[in-house]
């Protein structure tokens, strides 16, 4: 064909769709600790079974999950010497500390792949967390591994709870660190995590622990409600979730919560 020979008019262009604006980014020094610690952050949650800032809005998918019972003919559990094992175990000194499983509640659903009351030890979580940077680039893998490394991880305590009419389910999860400010910065960490991305609401207040604070998941259609609750004591680091149906009852999470910070001041006070 010929230079002069152009067609008329130029076939037209796939339209593609308009791309969906991007969510607003944390800003200034929310930001800038987002981008420091967000990965290891995101993996210790993944490896305790709760990890709020994957929460960040409510699944309406059903999350009812069939707890196994001791059925007629299957064995029952031996008697635990630490204790009722129907309260939860209490055979090492970190899960000494997690809150004795109260009045019209029972063990809930699994977390994850660890049960619903286990214990994970602070190398087995550290490791885990490094393995999960794998696909990083060399440099920044190191980098990462190093901030993992500063956590100092010494172990991570979690149990689950439903309540009696199966409406509510809690996931509690102690985090004990070596480092009392490393426990201080993530509780900063996730509080202003929580404030800067928007649309979680004020969470009830926990009568007698200042240094806790609650947070209600953005409003949604969806049948569920959840409520995260975080909080501090020197070396352990402190995760509360909790979702069930619509209306989610927060006064009930704030005692249980309130019930936990009490036990890990006296834990030998079963409450």
């Amino acid at each position: 064909m010929n230079d002069d020979m152009t067609p008329d008019t130029a076939p037209p262009a796939d339209t593609a769709p308009a791309a969906e604006p991007a969510p607003a980014a944390p800003k200034g020094r929310a930001r800038r600790v987002v981008l420091a610690v967000l990965p290891a952050v995101l993996v210790l949650g993944a490896v305790g079974g709760a990890a709020a800032y994957t929460k960040v809005t409510v699944d309406s998918a059903d999350r009812t999950v069939t707890t196994k019972v001791w059925g007629e003919g299957a064995p029952k559990p031996a008697k635990d010497p630490a204790g009722d094992v129907g309260r939860g175990r209490t055979d090492t000194e970190l899960s000494k500390l997690v809150l004795p499983v109260p009045k019209n509640y029972r063990l809930g659903p699994d977390m994850g792949e660890y049960g619903n009351d286990d214990e994970i030890s602070g190398k087995k979580a550290t490791a885990q967390m490094k393995e999960s940077g794998r696909g990083i680039a060399g440099k920044q893998r190191r980098e990462r591994d190093q901030r993992i490394d500063r956590l100092h991880l010494q172990g991570i305590a979690q149990r689950s709870y439903t309540s009696d009419d199966s409406d509510l389910t809690v996931e509690i999860q102690i985090v004990k660190m070596k480092d009392k400010r490393a426990v201080h910065d993530m509780f900063g960490f996730q509080t202003e995590l929580m404030d800067t991305i928007g649309g979680f609401r004020e969470g009830p207040k926990i009568e007698g622990h200042k240094k806790a604070r609650c947070f209600r998941e953005p409003q949604t259609k969806a049948k569920l409600d959840a409520l995260s609750c975080f909080a501090y004591d020197g070396e352990l680091f402190l995760t509360v979730d909790a979702y069930g149906t619509k209306p989610l009852s927060a006064s009930d999470v704030a005692d249980l919560v309130k019930d936990q910070l009490d036990h890990i001041e006296s834990p030998g006070e079963y409450v």
